[in-house]
């Protein structure tokens, strides 16, 4: 048996009840095959008037409970979670063919989760959370490395800087989790999660 057909979605069909399962196979197989970010994933949001927007971020974490990312609280996908928490997100990796897509609802993760993740990040990384402003327009790029040296002045002892107030996390809670793995002539298998309740999901083959 192949490695694709080891994790074909016809044999998980009867064995896996819960997605998360499912998820930490691929993934762990993610890590090993792709070359950068396996953890890459596309969020999309969408605005008051339901314009949407997508775009990358990195999965920082993910359990029973969400799949998390971080991010400033005033970045315009930020701004549109906080008008309308509803959100998907979309894995793909092209050296295994598979895709997921995760559709669900958003809140904030907790302050403890937030600093532990954040503290553990590079002194740059740091610094540069305090010096952007995302999504606000740069008059030039001067003007952004100034902000970070201002920082870097304010905050010098590398294991002395403090989480900025606008700076966070947002857990993404599934109520539905696809499975897709590229099949011979586009004959491609779906395997849908759906949620039920907080402990049982309903399972269903689609067409591709």
């Amino acid at each position: 048996m192949n490695q694709k057909n080891s994790l074909g979605l016809n044999i998980c069909f009867g064995d896996i009840d819960k997605p998360i399962d499912l998820f930490k196979v691929w993934f762990e197989e993610a890590k090993k095959s792709e070359i950068n970010d396996p953890n890459a994933v596309a969020l999309a949001t969408s605005d008051l008037n339901s314009v949407p927007t997508v775009r990358m971020v990195l999965l920082k974490d993910f359990n029973l409970d969400g799949f998390v990312f971080y991010t400033n609280l005033n970045s315009k996908k930020s701004d549109d979670l906080k008008n309308n928490p509803h959100a998907s997100m979309c894995f793909h990796w092209k050296t295994l063919l598979r895709q997921i897509r995760i559709v669900g609802k958003i809140s904030r993760v907790n302050s403890k989760d937030a600093d532990e993740y954040y503290n553990s990040r590079a002194y740059g990384s740091r610094i540069g959370a305090w010096a952007s402003n995302q999504s606000v327009t740069l008059k030039n790029r001067d003007e952004l490395y100034s902000r970070i040296e201002e920082f870097k002045k304010k905050y010098p002892d590398e294991n002395k800087v403090p989480r900025p107030p606008y700076w966070s996390g947002w857990n993404l809670k599934p109520d539905i989790i696809e499975f897709w793995l590229d099949g011979e002539n586009r004959v491609h298998e779906r395997l849908q999660y759906k949620k039920i309740d907080s402990d049982s999901w309903e399972k269903s083959l689609l067409s591709p």
